[in-house]
C-alpha cells in the first residue's frame, strides 16, 4: 500500500528506518539494562566516569559521535581494521553502520528510563525475599525486573522513536547511500536538496511525525498500563 504513494526509494527508506529503529533496541536493551543495574546497585571506583560515558551521547553532537564511531571502526580504525582482516567484516557505510550509529545514540535513553525503573524499586521488598531464601536470580527474576519492567518499555519505545530520527551520526559513519543506508531522515534531507523536491520532502516529514508521534504514545500507553497492572499486583 506504501508503495501506491510513495517512490521505491522512498519506501525502502521508510522500512529501513523501521528495521534500523527495531534493531538497534535490540542490540541496545540488554546492556542497558546490565548498564543501567550497575550505575544504581553498583559500588565500584569509576562508577561516576561510566555514568558520564553512557550519556555523553546525549550532549555532544551527533555528528561527533559518528565520527568517533568512523574512528573506532574504519578500515584502518582499532576495531574496523582487525574485524575486516580477521572476519572479513565491513561494518562503514553498511546498514549495519546504520544500526549501530542509531544503538549507540539511542543507549542512554534506555539507560536513563531503566535506571529510573529501578530507582523505584523498594529495596526492602528484595531483602525480604531473600531473608525467605531466596536466591539473588530468584529475587531479580520475580520482584526486580516485573518492578523494572515499566522503564525498561518506556525506554525501548523511546529509543526506537528516536531512532527514527537519527540523522547526524548515521549520515557521518553510514553515509546516505539509497536502499543501503538511506534512511527516512537522511531521504528528506535529500529530497531538500533536490529540485522540485518539496513534495517528496512533505509525504516523507509526515510519515515521520506520525511514527515519532505513535512511538511517544504507545511509550505512555505502555507506561500507564504497566503501572496500573503492577498497582493490582
Amino acid at each position: 500500500m506504501m508503495e501506491g504513494w510513495l517512490s521505491a526509494e522512498e519506501a525502502q527508506a521508510v522500512w529501513l528506518s523501521l528495521s534500523v529503529a527495531t534493531r538497534s533496541v535490540l542490540v541496545s536493551l540488554g546492556p542497558a539494562v546490565l548498564v543501567a543495574w550497575l550505575l544504581v546497585r553498583g559500588r565500584f571506583p569509576g562508577r561516576f566516569l561510566l555514568d558520564a560515558l553512557v550519556h555523553l551521547p546525549l550532549v555532544v553532537p551527533p555528528v561527533v559521535v559518528g565520527w568517533a564511531l568512523l574512528m573506532l571502526f574504519g578500515v584502518r580504525g582499532p576495531i574496523g581494521a582487525p574485524l575486516e582482516e580477521w572476519f572479513g567484516i565491513r561494518l562503514v557505510f553498511t546498514s549495519d553502520a546504520v544500526v549501530l550509529a542509531t544503538a549507540v545514540m539511542g543507549f542512554p535513553l534506555i539507560v536513563r528510563a531503566v535506571r529510573l525503573g529501578l530507582e523505584s524499586v523498594d529495596e526492602g521488598l528484595e531483602a525480604a525475599a531473600r531473608t525467605l531464601g531466596a536466591g539473588r536470580w530468584d529475587v531479580f527474576v520475580t520482584i526486580t525486573l516485573p518492578l523494572m519492567l515499566p522503564g525498561i518499555l518506556a525506554g525501548a519505545v523511546v529509543a526506537f522513536a528516536a531512532g527514527l530520527g537519527e540523522f547526524g551520526a548515521v549520515i557521518t559513519f553510514a553515509s546516505n547511500v539509497p536502499g543501503e543506508t538511506q534512511t527516512l531522515p537522511l531521504a528528506i534531507y535529500t529530497a531538500t536538496q533536490t529540485p522540485g523536491g518539496e513534495a517528496t520532502a512533505a509525504r516523507l516529514a509526515g510519515i515521520s511525525f506520525a511514527l515519532a508521534l505513535g512511538g511517544l504514545m504507545l511509550a505512555e500507553l505502555i507506561a500507564r498500563r504497566m503501572h496500573r497492572w503492577l498497582g493490582r499486583g
